[in-house]
């Protein structure tokens, strides 16, 4: 079956899977719902070998027991929402609504879609295919999901390919960071008869105007930016607040730039400290940068999945630095790249919406790259 038929006649399943799925709750870490169903559908499509790891990955492995030369296909099943319960589905027939719709839902769609292509047409690809929905991409979920599919695969991964963002986009870097959660603790007390005594909130509020004072390394090509997220601390107005916490991070797409910014914290954390404050930090998020990849073989993968791009889109896509699931392989000098397959905005809002029909050349897209790997491997 050629491809144009098969996304003509899969459309409206494209549309009914896409709702099905943004009606599942999947905050990080809790995606067992949405990762149950994935499972049962792709064994209703006659897939076989699918199962769901320790991450909550469902993994559907296609000729891939022998092969030493893997291809894997991801597209992540976690949406930034901590919700539980249903959030609000809408489709007036040109724009569906959701939150968490596009980043990463529709992807996800489009990539149950290519599994679906290979098992009812039984194609049996050259190298081994892994068809990966995984867990845990986003915030603190620390792409747990995918270092288990390498941890589990170490050593068998050829190329990496991960479905997220828009069509006309291209993330063809990795963008690496660190982040910490800092507690700061003092003695306190009452704000009137103890007025004077170090407080947590001020020692806290110090230490993060040394980070906004943090000049960042400059390396041609490459970004730095730091943040600091959340704050929080303190018993009541009248209390000198005995503890405050925050998260922050820094990121970059250079990884000589990352050691740079990890030292300047580093050095911001310790000289908070003193005898009556005290300065306990965790890192709780590490998504590492690119490093040792094979710069021929990298470009190759992203110049076949651009050429595709361009083929069905109509123009070039726009390359862009971004911190995806790809950042574990390319970290261990896998070549990846992170392509888009929907049309949409909002991202990381409740207003989130994608072009309904873009959903069509997303998955043309998809199994044109398929196709294309599968010829080179």
């Amino acid at each position: 079956m050629d491809f144009k038929t098969y996304v003509q006649e899969n459309e409206q399943g494209l549309y009914a899977l896409l709702k099905e799925l943004c009606l599942i709750p999947a905050p990080s870490g809790k995606e067992d719902a949405r990762a149950a169903f994935c499972k049962k559908w792709f064994e209703s499509i006659g897939a076989t070998g699918v199962y769901i790891d320790d991450a909550k990955n469902v993994v559907f492995p296609l000729n891939a027991k022998e092969s030493n030369a893997l291809t894997v296909y991801v597209a992540h099943t976690d949406t930034v929402f901590p919700d539980e319960a249903p959030m609000p589905y809408t489709d007036d027939g040109v724009t569906v609504r959701c939150p968490g719709v596009g980043d990463d839902t529709a992807s996800l769609v489009v990539m149950m879609y290519l599994a679906r292509y290979y098992v009812e047409n039984n194609i049996t690809p050259k190298g081994g295919i892994l068809f990966v929905a995984n867990s845990c991409e986003e915030g603190l979920g620390n792409l747990k999901g995918v270092r288990k599919i390498f941890a589990d695969y170490e050593g068998r991964v050829k190329q990496f390919v991960s479905f997220d963002s828009n069509i006309h986009t291209i993330n063809d870097r990795c963008v690496g960071s660190h982040r910490y959660e800092v507690e700061v603790t003092t003695e306190g007390g009452h704000s009137y008869l103890a007025f004077g005594k170090k407080s947590a909130i001020d020692a806290l509020a110090e230490m993060i105007r040394a980070i906004y004072t943090v000049e960042p390394p400059v390396r041609e090509g490459s970004r730095v930016t730091y943040n600091v997220g959340t704050i929080e601390g303190g018993t009541s107005v009248n209390t000198i607040a005995q503890s405050a916490r925050m998260l922050c991070e820094y990121r970059s797409d250079n990884a000589e730039c990352i050691d740079i910014m990890q030292q300047k914290f580093k050095q911001i954390f310790k000289a908070a400290e003193t005898d009556d404050v005290k300065v306990k930090v965790t890192m709780v998020g590490d998504r590492p940068c690119a490093r040792g990849v094979d710069p021929v073989a990298l470009q190759t993968l992203i110049d076949t999945c651009a050429a595709v791009v361009e083929e069905v889109d109509g123009r070039a896509p726009r390359f862009a630095s971004s911190s995806t699931d790809c950042n574990i392989p390319l970290s261990l000098g896998v070549p990846a790249v992170c392509i888009g397959v929907y049309t949409g905005g909002g991202m990381h809002t409740r207003e989130e919406w994608i072009e309904k029909k873009s959903l069509v050349p997303g998955l043309e897209i998809a199994l044109k790259v398929a196709a294309k790997l599968n010829e080179n491997t």
